[in-house]
């Protein structure tokens, strides 16, 4: 109930302007958020690379309708893969990419020519981009830019969401070989016309997403932070010889870092998704949403103030 609570929050305007106006709130957004500039990212870069991590890149925003933002999320992108050629981290860090913010709630063709402009800019920094998915009424543009976007630049990676009841289809057509994939359960509202409301249907429907990416010649991104998830990643891989290089962890950045540098110990590759920019509260949401604790740690930085 409450993460439904959250989530209808994400979208209000006035839930946004109350948050957002909250002294604390900026102090445990900085969990969540590495900063607002190309600067703090870069700083999250170099400090999460260093601990033998990876990264991927997300600038926050989303659902522009606005032409002229759509065009300056463009640039922020291009300005940060510019930022990161002469640092020689193309293979350490990528970046993540919402359609909705570079145009595609105002025409599809718009995004994808966005998006051709950044998957360019990655590709001459030695990197690539991963297309973030949103909520179940984008599935099928995104897919379709993604298809076109694979034709120029085929390491172009794609987010699938569990709990849409249409996620096993989509996977069985994308596990083919160099599909870079990322797996997450969900963070939208979704209705039980289209996705699956309960944690343990969710789950489910997680872990056969997953056996279908393991049992696929592509590459599973695999986002979760759940011990039960990460064990059950290992078996599959070790029941269809998945060496650690032909899968990766995803985490997100601020959550569970002691488990992220566990795992890269240990051998795994890890990638660190970094959300930066000033448009932070509707991913702010969504986090809260998802887990009891980052509740609890949002509710205990506002009795210390």
């Amino acid at each position: 109930m409450l993460g439904s609570v959250l989530l209808a929050a994400s979208r209000s305007s006035l839930a946004r302007r109350a948050v957002s106006g909250l002294p604390v709130t900026r102090h445990v957004v900085d969990r969540f958020v590495a900063g607002e500039g190309t600067a703090d990212a870069l700083s999250a870069v170099q400090r999460l690379t260093d601990a033998r991590l990876t990264v991927t890149l997300d600038h926050l925003g989303e659902e522009t309708k606005d032409a002229r933002a759509a065009a300056e999320t463009v640039k922020a992108y291009v300005a940060m893969l510019d930022a990161l050629r002469p640092l020689g981290l193309g293979d350490r860090a990528e970046v993540s990419v919402k359609l909705s913010a570079v145009g595609q709630v105002l025409d599809q063709g718009m995004a994808l020519d966005h998006a051709r402009e950044i998957c360019s800019a990655a590709r001459d920094a030695g990197t690539t981009v991963t297309l973030d998915m949103e909520d179940h009424t984008t599935v099928d543009s995104t897919l379709s830019i993604l298809r076109t976007l694979r034709e120029d630049f085929p390491a172009t990676g794609v987010a699938v969401q569990a709990y849409l009841y249409r996620s096993e289809s989509d996977l069985r057509d994308l596990a083919y070989e160099g599909s870079r994939v990322r797996l997450v359960k969900g963070a939208y509202a979704e209705p039980m016309t289209v996705a699956y409301q309960k944690k343990t249907d969710v789950d489910k429907a997680y872990v056969r997403c997953l056996r279908i990416l393991m049992e696929g010649k592509g590459y599973p991104m695999v986002a979760t932070h759940d011990d039960r998830l990460i064990a059950i990643t290992e078996l599959l891989a070790d029941r269809h010889g998945r060496g650690r290089d032909s899968f990766e962890y995803q985490m997100l950045y601020g959550i569970r870092t002691d488990k992220q540098e566990a795992l890269a110990i240990a051998g795994s590759k890890v990638r660190v998704y970094v959300p930066y920019g000033d448009d932070w509260y509707g991913y702010f949401m969504r986090r809260l949403a998802e887990r009891p604790a980052n509740v609890a740690f949002f509710l205990r930085s506002l009795r210390s103030k």
